[in-house]
C-alpha cells in the first residue's frame, strides 16, 4: 500500500458587506490596493500547487470540494494498510445517507499505510480528521502530542474499538513441519518469519500472543519467556514491519511459518491467493480503534461529521463490510450472522487481560525490557 499524500488547500478570507464599506473609503486606498495584491499572490500561489506532480487520494459525493456546491465538506481518513478494503466499501454509503440526511456532499481524503508511520505521520502534521489504527498504543501517542483529547475510548462503543482480528500461522504447502500450536514454532528446525516488536504494531501482536498462549492456559511468565526465546531463536530476521516481513516469506521464500493477521489471510484467498494457515486456538484478541482527532476537526469545523462517520462505523452495514474483508465484526448480530466464517478460538485473551497497553509497553518494549532481553539471548 502506497501512503496516499494530504491535500492541502488555500483559502482567501470571506468579507462581510461592512467591511468592504470600510476598506472602500478614500482613507482605505492603501489597504484597496494591499488587498487587491495579496489576491494576486494568492492567485499564483494556487496556480504553482496543481501542477501535475500533486498525488492525490478523494472518494465521496461531490468529487473535490473545490468544485461541489457551498456548504460542502471534506474528511481526511487514515488508516492502517489492511483496511482499505473495508473502507472503501463504507465510505460510498456513509456519503450517501449523510447527504440524504443533511443535503450535504461529504467527500474523502484517504490515506493508508502502516499504523506505526501513519502515527508519525499525523503527529507530524498530516491533518486526519479521523484515526482507524492498528493498535491502542498508536492511537495514544496521538494522545499524548495533543491532538486528540483524553477519553476517546469512551466517545464510542466497544472502549473505541471498531475492527477485530486474531493471529494466524502462515505455512509452506502441506504444512512440512506439522505445525498447529504457537508451541510448534520452538521447535528446533523451523524457521519462523515475523516482524521486529520494536517497530512494527503487527509484531507486538505476535509476540502477545506468544507470551499470552502460556500466561493464559495456567503456565508462568517463565514459561513464556521460554516459549517466546525460543521462537525468537528460530527467526533468522525481524523485517521492520508486517509487510517487509510478508514479502521475506513469499517472495524471498525464506521461513518454514509467517506470523500474520487472520484478516490478511482472507483477503488474500478472496483475491486468488490460497494461502495454507490455522488459527491457534489459544489467540489473542487483536482490536482496532477509531478515534475523531479533536485538534483537526476542531480547526477543519468538521466535528460533526466526523463523529457521524465514527458512528457508521459501528452500524450493521459497515461492520458485514469489515467481516466481508475477513475482520471480525465488533457488532454482536452481525457477529452472530457470520460466525461459521471463522474459527473459534477456545482461549481468547485481551490487551486488558495483560495490563492494558501501559503497562505491556513498559515491560515488554521500551529500552531494556523483556523482548530486549530475549533478542540479546537469540
Amino acid at each position: 500500500m502506497r501512503l496516499w499524500q494530504e491535500t492541502h488547500k488555500l483559502k482567501v478570507p470571506q468579507l462581510s458587506s461592512q467591511q468592504i464599506t470600510r476598506w472602500l473609503r478614500p482613507s482605505s486606498l492603501k489597504k484597496v490596493v494591499s488587498f487587491f495584491l495579496i489576491g494576486v499572490s494568492l492567485s499564483v500561489a494556487i496556480a504553482s500547487c496543481s501542477g501535475p506532480g500533486a498525488d492525490t487520494s478523494s472518494s465521496g459525493s461531490g468529487g473535490s470540494s473545490a468544485a461541489g456546491a457551498k456548504g460542502d465538506v471534506e474528511l481526511t481518513l487514515v488508516s492502517f494498510a489492511v483496511t482499505r478494503a473495508a473502507h472503501e466499501k463504507i465510505i460510498p454509503q456513509f456519503v450517501e445517507q449523510w447527504k440524504k440526511e443533511h443535503n450535504q456532499n461529504v467527500s474523502f481524503n484517504q490515506s493508508y499505510g502502516g499504523s506505526g508511520s501513519q502515527t508519525r505521520a499525523v503527529i507530524d502534521g498530516l491533518e486526519a480528521d479521523v484515526v482507524h489504527l492498528a493498535l491502542a498504543l498508536d492511537t495514544k501517542k496521538i494522545e499524548k502530542a495533543g491532538l486528540i483529547q483524553p477519553g476517546w475510548e469512551q466517545e464510542s462503543p466497544e472502549d473505541g474499538i471498531v475492527s477485530k482480528s486474531v493471529a494466524a500461522i502462515v505455512t509452506r504447502d502441506g504444512n512440512p513441519k506439522g505445525i498447529k500450536t504457537w508451541a510448534d514454532l520452538a521447535k528446533p528446525g523451523v524457521s519462523v518469519i515475523t516482524a521486529n516488536p520494536k517497530t512494527s504494531g503487527g509484531a507486538r501482536w505476535n509476540f502477545l500472543a506468544l507470551w499470552g498462549s502460556v500466561t493464559k492456559t495456567g503456565a508462568d511468565e517463565t514459561k513464556a519467556l521460554d516459549l517466546t526465546t525460543k521462537v525468537i531463536k528460530n527467526a533468522p530476521i525481524l523485517p521492520r514491519d508486517a509487510r517487509e516481513a510478508s514479502d521475506v516469506f513469499f517472495k524471498q521464500g525464506q521461513g518454514d511459518a509467517l506470523i500474520n493477521y487472520e484478516n490478511e489471510m482472507i483477503l488474500a484467498g478472496q483475491n486468488g491467493e490460497k494461502l495454507p494457515y490455522v488459527v491457534p486456538d489459544v489467540n489473542i484478541s487483536i482490536d482496532n480503534p477509531i478515534a475523531v482527532v479533536d485538534k483537526n476537526v476542531d480547526k477543519h469545523g468538521t466535528r460533526e461529521v466526523a463523529e457521524a462517520f465514527v458512528k457508521f462505523l459501528y452500524t450493521p452495514e459497515a461492520q458485514r463490510e469489515f467481516a466481508n474483508v475477513g475482520f471480525r465484526p465488533v457488532d454482536p448480530t452481525v457477529a452472530k450472522e457470520v460466525e461459521s466464517k471463522f474459527p473459534k478460538v477456545k482461549t481468547l485473551f485481551t490487551v486488558k487481560d495483560l495490563g492494558g497497553w501501559d503497562e505491556i509497553q513498559s515491560k515488554f518494549f521500551e529500552d531494556g525490557a523483556v523482548f530486549d532481553k530475549i533478542q540479546a539471548k537469540a
